[in-house]
Order: structure tokens, then sequence, then C-alpha cells
């Protein structure tokens, strides 16, 4: 074992029995269990679990949507799946497709239950979102694009020469230009989110992965310093951050969807900050300084 050399460290305490043992769940992380605490079983787990709850209480005060958050991670990825095919689609269509969700989110839960596999829930769960993402993808590329979204001279020409209403030169320069600054700040956010979201599932895996060798560098180095080291805690972290952005990324999708672009803006003036859809004030005298990335 290494023996490396940090400072104000301490020796990790041994892992004891705790007030909620037995053990009775079908999973144990890397990170050992009652070391810090007879009361939590696993202490970097629990506290950046907390990440969940200050962005499920921050989204409760600026938007209802978040309150998804409140969901499991199937019930909330067929409510953005049901969000993203459902839009503009007849009464019919829509009431097939959440009694398919709404199905196939049950059996999920009934058959997980039975089959008391973790790799189920979550290949489940990976392949949900990802065609919730690609599908949301391709939504932001026809609906902004302006190559896509028949708003160039010609399809002008061919409007007016139907008899349709075709917005002047000016005011489709500035929706062409508006519309391509706000892609370019989308698939940043895209992009992130997935950084995120996928470096956090490649650290747990790898925390699962190389768990002995892991827990001796943990050791070696002491507390607080081992607390880096706690995968399934960057997992939280990172895997929080990412859900965030995307969920953020679709309110503001609806938005361009519904024509709303200007009742309201996105609110990010560094990637380090946490974005926020902000109304639009009516006074531009009172409104405060936003800006995108």
């Amino acid at each position: 074992m290494p023996q490396w050399s940090f400072p104000a460290s301490i020796p990790y305490p041994p892992s004891k029995a705790g007030y909620w043992s037995p053990v009775t769940s079908t999973l144990n992380w890397c990170e050992e269990d009652y070391y810090a605490t007879i009361y939590s079983a696993e202490i970097v787990n629990s506290l950046t679990n907390l990440l969940f709850m200050w962005l499920g209480l921050k989204g409760i005060r600026s938007y209802p949507m978040q309150l998804v958050d409140e969901l499991s991670m199937i019930y909330t990825t067929c409510l953005m799946c049901y969000a993203s095919f459902s839009y503009q689609r007849p009464l019919g269509f829509r009431i097939v497709l959440a009694v398919a969700l709404t199905s196939l989110a049950v059996f999920i839960t009934l058959y997980y239950h039975y089959l008391q596999d973790p790799a189920f829930h979550q290949n489940a769960y990976a392949l949900l979102t990802t065609v919730v993402v690609l599908r949301s993808m391709y939504t932001m590329e026809v609906t902004l694009r302006p190559s896509l979204r028949h708003s160039t001279e010609e399809d002008r020409l061919a409007r007016q020469n139907k008899g349709l209403p075709v917005p002047s030169k000016e005011q489709q320069h500035y929706e062409n230009v508006r519309d391509l600054k706000t892609l370019k700040t989308m698939w940043f956010m895209v992009a992130y989110g997935l950084t995120m979201f996928l470096g956090g599932f490649l650290i747990w895996s790898l925390d699962n992965r190389f768990c002995p060798t892991i827990r001796r560098w943990r050791r070696a180095v002491g507390l607080p310093w081992g607390i880096f080291l706690e995968g399934h805690g960057w997992w939280h972290v990172m895997t929080g951050i990412g859900a965030y952005l995307y969920i953020i990324w679709g309110i503001w999708l609806r938005h361009c969807l519904n024509k709303r672009q200007e009742e309201y803006d996105l609110w990010w003036p560094h990637f380090w900050n946490f974005p926020e859809i902000v109304r639009i004030r009516t006074d531009p005298a009172s409104r405060p300084a936003k800006k995108s990335i």
C-alpha cells in the first residue's frame, strides 16, 4: 500500500456497525460504511445528495417543471419523453402516448422489483434518456436553424406568392440572428451537460471497478483528502448538474417552440453558474442586465 503524506490529514476511522444495520439494500457502493458516524452508512453519498434537494428547492422558486425532480429517474424521463413527442400532436396521439409511457414506467418498476438487478434499471434509464435527448436535439435544430425552418429568401417569396403572411426582411433577419445565437448557446449547454453527466458516470464506473484499490488510497491519504476519492459522490454532483442543465434546456426549448422567445431570457453569465430561465420585464429600464455565455 502506498505511504502518502498529506498535510493536516487524519486517519480513516474503522468501519463499524451502524444505527441502520443490518444492510438490506441490493447495492453497496465503494464508500465504506459508518466510518464517520453510526447514523449515516455513507456520509459522502448522503451529503452530495443535498445538491439534488437544493436544485429542487431552487427550481420550485423559479419554475414548476423542476417539481419532477421529486420523482424517480424513470418517471422523470418518461415525463420529458412525453413533453418531447407530444408537442403540437393531435389529442388522440397524446392520449396514446401518455398511456404507453405510463405502462412502460409501470412495467419497468414491476420488472425491476421482480428482477432485483440494478443493471436493468440503469440500462432502461440510459435508453430512455438517449431517446429523449436525441429527439430534443432534432427538435431544436428544425425549430431554430433558419435554413431548416423555411426562413430563407426563397421561402419568403414562395409564401408571398401563395398569399400567406410574410414577415418583413428586417424582422426575418432579426429572428434569424436571434435564433442562431440561441442555438449556439443551447448547443454549448447540451455539450456541457452531457460532458458532466457522462464524466460522472465514468468516475462512478471506475469507483465500482477499482473499489479495493481506491479504498486503500483513501486510507493512505486520510481525511479530509480521501473524500475527493469518493467516486459515488462525484457521480451525484456531476449528474445533478447535468440533469439540471437538461431540464433548463428543455424549458427554454419549449418557450422557443411556443414562439415566446421575447418573453423569456436565459440568465447564465458564466458556465460555473446555474442557469435560469427568467421572465423579461415589460419595462426595459427595470430589467436587470442578463446575458448568455
